[in-house]
């Protein structure tokens, strides 16, 4: 059976097991433009040989929607097919270090995992085409838009619009992966208190029959997406009440009431505090 699912007009999702993360595919007259590469070359193999199944034409590019290695550790497989990878600016200048990040981490939890062995020996392709706000790649009778709505989950997000088709790709500024309890990823590189104007951007790109793929999870729709711009808007706004209360950062998480389990915020909170000018935080409270 094939991982991909078609959720609009020749435009596929292969939602991979492995980090529940999502690989998708448009189709031009011209050939292929993959979204995301999954987490190591190995699955990026699988992949691709699925993808063969669906479709013999040629890779035209192969777009990283944020630099997170279960998004990026199967360029070098795409790119070995003749996919030309594309990136924002920011998310390719990171990926260097983030990559050694994850293999050094890998290799010292091996033990816990035996597919680290995967990330360790995958050989990482930064994408050499970069772009700042939006780009377009013209797939023939198709034109596919890639678009930096703002910093959030990272700050080289990417989202990808397939207008015709009424598909935006938003990588992991939407979250519906029930394995993560559709808790939006507020990691150490994340920016909280952008985000949700962020979201506000992305949210000009959907209409109401929009078909929205996040990275990790099932397609969503424009309901779905407002929701979880709210709640990520509580977020940020009761992190700019306590440290403008003067709540001190580790106390902060407890003494609020919050959208998401408190053990998943921890970054969030932290890095709300160090977002945040001088002048929209007090001395902490005694």
């Amino acid at each position: 059976m094939s991982m991909f699912a078609e959720v609009a007009d020749r435009v596929w999702v292969a939602r991979s097991e492995w980090f529940d993360v999502n690989v998708s595919v448009v189709a031009g007259s011209e050939g292929l433009l993959v979204v995301d590469t999954n987490a190591s070359d190995v699955a990026a193999r699988a992949v691709l040989a699925d993808l063969r199944r669906l479709s013999t034409a040629p890779l035209v590019a192969a777009v990283n929607t944020h630099v997170h290695f279960d998004h990026t550790f199967g360029n070098g497989v795409f790119a070995a097919e003749g996919a030309e990878l594309v990136a924002h600016e920011e998310a390719a200048a990171a990926l260097p270090q983030h990559a050694a990040e994850i293999v050094a981490q890998a290799a010292a939890e091996a033990d816990e995992d035996e597919r680290y062995a995967e990330l360790v020996a995958t050989e990482v392709v930064v994408p050499r085409r970069t772009f700042s706000s939006a780009l377009t790649v013209d797939l023939g009778d198709r034109i596919v838009e890639l678009v930096h709505p703002g910093r959030g989950h990272t700050s080289g997000d990417v989202v990808v619009r397939v207008e015709d088709a009424d598909v935006v790709l938003a990588g992991d500024l939407v979250e519906e992966s029930t394995a993560r309890d559709a808790v939006p990823g507020f990691g150490a590189d994340c920016y909280p208190m952008d985000w949700p104007s962020t979201m506000d951007l992305v949210l000009n790109l959907i209409g109401p029959g929009t078909v929205v793929v996040p990275g990790h999870g099932a397609p969503v729709r424009r309901d779905f997406v407002e929701d979880q711009r709210a709640a990520l808007g509580v977020v940020a706004e009761t992190i700019r009440d306590l440290a403008g209360r003067g709540v001190p950062l580790d106390q902060a998480l407890d003494a609020a009431e919050w959208p998401y389990p408190r053990e998943a915020l921890a970054d969030a909170v932290r890095r709300g505090y160090e977002h945040l000018p001088r002048a929209q935080k007090r001395l902490p409270l005694i």
